[in-house]
């Protein structure tokens, strides 16, 4: 029993070592819910549900962690972006960059670095990590093969939505509290995780936020191929706040923008579009 031991003892120092580097594959996919006018020139039932299905897969993405003990590197993996267009009504999604952006996270000085894209411009934020609050618990469940406890927490969020109609905008805002529950496991003893989440004692392989689920869906430790972990570098450097305005600003430029082309249309026509979750 003591050799049993010894053995697993030795095998734990060299898989979680200094060198010690994985690589986790993340899905993600959102519940949805769409409202549609029924007014004249709204889609019908039939185009309605197409619509409801391609925005879907809008929300059903891969991303990759790469990972050390240390820091990590975030990136949506390369796939065909589904075209949501149907019966004359077209969504676009605003303020990704998609397959370009590049999320680096260093857990030792508990800061990071996002690579991403508005508009053609590319930007490098840096700022400090979130210090999450998260309230432990006792309760498990299996993912793969990996044991995996129950950690939660919530945050407070500002969320401003929009309805148009007759190309005239409604504004909503609101204060809204964010459930997120993560599921970890401290049989790998790396805090960290996908996206913004970490702070636990082992690595996050399911996050609930909201109306969002992030799975893990295959993991890999210490392959024969070194990972490189690269901050990225190329970019105007700003802060997560200044970034924020600009998103607000680049939101509402294309508000007016559909208001305009919602003008310009012949009358009768009279779309209303309200997305939630």
């Amino acid at each position: 029993m003591k050799k049993i031991i010894l053995l697993f003892l030795l095998m734990s120092s060299v898989v979680f070592s200094q060198d010690f580097q994985g690589k986790a594959t993340y899905k993600t996919h959102r519940k949805t819910e769409i409202k549609i006018s029924t007014d004249k020139g709204a889609p019908n039932a039939d185009m309605q549900k197409k619509l409801h299905e391609r925005m879907k897969k809008m929300f059903q993405k891969t991303f990759t962690l790469n990972f050390s003990k240390s820091a990590s590197t975030y990136k949506q993996n390369k796939e065909l972006e589904p075209e949501v267009k149907s019966g004359g009504v077209e969504v676009v999604m605003f303020g990704s960059g998609g397959g370009t952006d590049v999320l680096y996270k260093n857990i030792v000085d508990k800061s990071y670095t996002n690579k991403t894209e508005i508009s053609g411009k590319r930007f490098l934020i840096k700022d400090k990590l979130p210090e999450h609050e998260w309230e432990m618990t006792s309760e498990t469940k299996k993912i793969g093969d990996y044991t995996c406890y129950k950690a939660t927490r919530s945050r407070e969020e500002k969320r401003t939505s929009f309805t148009m109609t007759d190309g005239e905008k409604e504004e909503k805002k609101e204060e809204v509290t964010v459930a997120i529950t993560a599921w970890y496991t401290p049989q790998i003893p790396v805090s960290n995780g996908p996206g913004m989440h970490w702070g636990l004692p082992g690595l996050i392989l399911e996050v609930q936020e909201g109306k969002q689920t992030i799975v893990c869906s295959e993991l890999v430790l210490n392959s024969k191929d070194k990972i490189e972990i690269e901050e990225p570098t190329k970019g105007k450097k700003i802060t997560q706040k200044k970034f924020d305005e600009i998103m607000k600003e680049k939101t509402q430029e294309m508000m007016e923008r559909f208001k305009n082309q919602r003008k310009s249309k012949k009358d009768g026509e009279s779309i209303s579009i309200e997305i939630q979750g």
